[in-house]
């Protein structure tokens, strides 16, 4: 557990948190969140004494931070910051083992931890031997996150991690981290200035101005009853599932049994079973339904000369949501970003559904035009789904 008690932290006459009075349990996933100088990322760096509150207390389990030797501290508490921070000149493995070396474990048990964490998050072991340089922003920043997880420490910061990567990439470390959080136990103190992740990602989000805790509770609580005009504003207006509680999750939606094909499959067999199904997008999976990747009409136009199964011309980024999801979430990401459709995958990343643009047309429409009646005159993108679908 972490508590603030009465905690400031004054800069000469700037006053950059005033009275913090905050608890956090185990294993719970925090956001803070707040305009620039808000006092978010102040608050968390004093977790771990990156910053030192001027007045105060700050307990983990119950015992004040500034009695512990501060390097110490932060050898039990991960850390991952926007710029990744991995060490350059070290190997990818050295990166991970980093913190379990200053803790002087044996060869063979930081190894055992390094391979099993690359590939909790669906990279080759081979990975290991590389330089930060030899990998994409997105992969690098996986590093950073299982470097974090790599000790074992209960508490981890995440100082706006994902704030400089692409839409596609963030929304899937999005998933990995709180996919992980909840599978390992971990207390997560993350630091974002976007309200849909923290909506996305926190069980309770701490909203902060002027150095000041304006409202903490949870998503659906700040989203019910925001605390002033700020956290309204903060939230902004696209709350298309306000009016329909009874729906929260991807699950009540989604369809089943979406078309999918696998690896193996020629090109002659997947085409045929786009036209008796009448999508332009096949989902790819293995023998066990595991998600690999997707493929569609235009990719099999560009590769039909030389490609021969659709393994050969699969994408393997591929956006997913898994079971449990808010639908919220899922609803602002296919507006937002464009997408046609999303797939939803179980606990094993096993393709169980499909959450479609045409799925969510009537949540829509009675959200912001009401009376259906009113709305059918309005054209809806359809999406390139069969019928049944």
């Amino acid at each position: 557990m972490i508590e603030f008690k009465k905690v400031s932290k004054v800069y000469d006459d700037f006053v950059a948190v005033d009275d913090l009075n905050l608890k956090f349990n185990d294993g719970e996933f925090i956001c803070f969140i707040g305009t620039s100088g808000s006092g978010k990322t102040t608050s968390m760096r004093m977790i771990n004494r990156m910053e030192e509150p001027s007045s105060g207390q700050i307990l983990i389990d119950n015992e004040d931070i500034m009695d512990k030797n501060p390097v110490e501290l932060r050898r039990r508490i991960g850390y991952v910051i926007q710029q990744i921070g991995l060490m350059p000149h070290m190997t990818v493995y050295e990166n991970i083992t980093l913190v379990p070396k200053l803790l002087k474990w044996p060869e063979e048990k930081k190894r055992e931890r390094a391979e099993k964490l690359i590939r909790r998050v669906d990279l080759p072991l081979e990975f290991l031997d590389r330089y930060p340089q030899e990998l994409s922003g997105g992969q690098q920043q996986r590093i950073g996150v299982i470097r974090a997880l790599a000790a074992d420490q209960d508490i981890i910061l995440m100082d706006e991690p994902f704030g400089a990567l692409d839409p596609i990439t963030r929304d899937a470390l999005q998933e990995l981290v709180k996919h992980l959080q909840s599978e390992m136990g971990r207390t997560v103190i993350f630091v974002t200035h976007d309200m849909d992740e923290a909506i996305k990602l926190a069980d309770r989000i701490v909203i902060m101005q002027k150095g000041k805790v304006v409202q903490f509770d949870t998503p659906d609580n700040i989203l019910a009853n925001p605390a002033n005009q700020f956290v309204e504003d903060f939230i902004g207006e696209d709350r298309l599932l306000q009016a329909r509680p009874s729906l929260q999750t991807v699950d009540q939606i989604m369809i089943k049994d979406p078309v999918s094909v696998t690896p193996g499959k020629t090109l002659q067999e997947a085409i045929k079973l786009m036209r008796n199904r009448k999508v332009d997008t096949l989902y790819v999976t293995d023998d066990s339904g595991v998600l690999k990747g997707i493929v569609d009409l235009e990719d099999f136009d560009r590769n039909r000369r030389r490609a021969t199964s659709v393994g050969d011309v699969m994408s393997p980024e591929v956006y997913f949501v898994r079971t449990g999801t808010l639908l919220r979430d899922t609803v602002q990401r296919i507006l937002k970003r464009g997408f046609k459709s999303i797939p939803v995958v179980d606990e094993k990343d096993r393709l169980i559904g499909l959450v479609t643009r045409s799925s969510l047309a009537e949540i829509v429409y009675d959200n912001i035009w009401g009376d259906m009646d009113d709305a059918k005159d309005i054209p809806l993108e359809t999406t390139a789904v069969s019928e049944d679908q």
